[in-house]
């Protein structure tokens, strides 16, 4: 695996090495071993699966508050995605920017997303499947979010969401919750 640093301290792209022969190929996506060499969280408690049918369906920003704070390794395991992390320590250079990555099942990148971020992905194609290993169980007590087109923030998204939940288009302005305190 190749691990590839981004703007942001702490979020990583990973980047498989695949084995190709005449049967297809082969690529190892998680080594105890090498995350552990790059100080990266190892131990991964829930695994779940997204599916969104829908071309530019939008998911997120979301994000578990302080206790239960996750780790999230994502990968786009059919069809593309546009991933989105959002840094939200109070105490980073780097609070309220951004890095976006294209993932998919062709490129096999994973997103590494460490505790104090937001996440969420718009779908490039129909029938996106997202895989997440995550560090935490879900709390929903102290699930969270931020708004898509939170003005704070500016992501640029690829295409006007073609679905979004409701639950996600009612998060409060982030300048204006007391959200962003709790992190």
């Amino acid at each position: 695996m190749r691990f590839v640093r981004t703007k942001i301290e702490g979020l990583w792209l990973i980047e498989p090495e695949r084995f190709v022969d005449q049967r297809g190929s082969f690529a190892r996506t998680f080594c105890k071993q090498e995350f552990s060499d790059h100080n990266l969280a190892t131990d991964f408690v829930q695994h779940s699966i997204s599916i969104s049918t829908l071309k530019h369906t939008l998911r997120g920003l979301h994000f578990q508050k302080t206790p239960h704070q996750e780790t999230k390794l994502v990968s786009c395991v059919r069809g593309t995605i546009w991933d989105v992390a959002v840094d939200l320590r109070r105490s980073s250079l780097t609070y309220l920017h951004w890095v976006a990555a294209v993932l998919s099942a062709e490129n096999g990148l994973q997103f590494y997303i460490p505790e104090g971020f937001a996440h969420g992905f718009q779908s490039l194609s129909g029938d996106v499947a997202v895989s997440y290993m995550i560090s935490a169980p879900y709390a929903a007590d102290s699930a969270c979010g931020i708004r898509y087109d939170e003005p704070a923030i500016g992501i640029s998204w690829p295409a006007k969401p073609s679905v979004i939940s409701e639950r996600d288009l009612s998060w409060p302005r982030w300048a204006m919750s007391d959200i962003s305190t709790v992190l």
